[in-house]
């Protein structure tokens, strides 16, 4: 028998029209599937499924699927041995899936682990909020402004530290952006740059901003841009990035309560057959 499998092509996102959830929205046969039933069918799915858009194409797959095997059915396949021990692992397979998917819900984090997890793992997981006006110099691949003149090292210098004066007696930092920042994309929105983590900048940007407390103020930086005055607005807290965290040691902690089960129900293997016997 052929196996069938999802074909959807790509289509723009689309709302999900409401119905009540008891409604059959799939029949096929002997086989109806309410709206309830069918959402949690495409949530089973992988992701690029699950596009509301995509909801027809995916009912026209299901109800083929369907069709087919009430076929099977009316052949008597289902009472084929390959059947049931296709099924057999199938089933098994399935239930294994939403048993880990429930035991790592269940997980209990201890704190101490999730702190240890932290401080190993700090340069990787922080995150800091920052601005930037950036003052590009000759050489840099920033493009020149529009009638703007093309600045030395040290011009680009003298400007960057000019504006940080004017930015130490008050000047508001978003405002100055947007005025004098070469960055044309970080500019428009007053020079914010958003959180980001270590290595999404450039070495010396990155060094200044993560040294840097909420509410400071950079020296001018230097790099192959120009020369950067960096303002960072917030750190995230270790309590912000807990979610994150515990999304990276759940995995591990789940394989170690299946290797506990597995040892509480040991599989025995054919020696001979798995080519396991000694010689």
């Amino acid at each position: 028998m052929p196996e069938v499998r999802l074909s959807v092509e790509n289509a723009p996102p689309k709302a999900a029209p409401q119905v009540p959830p008891d409604r059959v929205v799939i029949a096929a046969g002997d086989v109806k599937i309410t709206a309830a039933q069918f959402n949690q069918i495409v949530a089973s799915l992988p992701q690029q499924y699950q596009n509301p858009a995509r909801r027809k194409e995916v009912a026209d797959s299901l109800a083929r699927v369907f069709v087919l095997a009430q076929e099977g059915q009316h052949r008597k396949l289902n009472e084929s041995s390959e059947y049931k021990i296709r099924t057999m692992f199938t089933d098994a397979n399935t239930l294994a899936g939403m048993t880990a998917e429930s035991m790592q819900k269940d997980l209990k984090l201890d704190d101490a682990e999730v702190r240890k997890y932290y401080d190993d793992h700090k340069k990787e997981l922080e995150q800091v909020h920052a601005r930037h006006i950036l003052i590009r110099m000759q050489g840099s691949p920033v493009p020149v402004k529009p009638g703007q003149k093309e600045l030395s090292d040290a011009e680009a210098l003298a400007k960057a530290q000019e504006l940080r004066k004017k930015l130490e007696g008050g000047a508001d930092f978003a405002a100055l952006a947007t005025q004098e920042s070469d960055d044309a994309g970080s500019g428009a929105k007053g020079g914010d740059l958003g959180f980001f983590h270590r290595g999404q900048m450039v070495p010396s940007f990155e060094e200044a901003a993560f040294t840097m407390k909420p509410g400071e103020l950079s020296q001018p930086v230097k790099s192959q841009f120009g020369y950067h005055i960096i303002k960072v607005e917030a750190v995230k807290s270790f309590e912000e990035l807990r979610p994150d965290i515990e999304s990276r040691v759940k995995p591990a902690q789940l394989q170690k309560a299946i290797e506990e089960l597995q040892k509480k129900t040991p599989a025995v293997l054919d020696p001979e057959f798995f080519g396991m016997a000694k010689q």
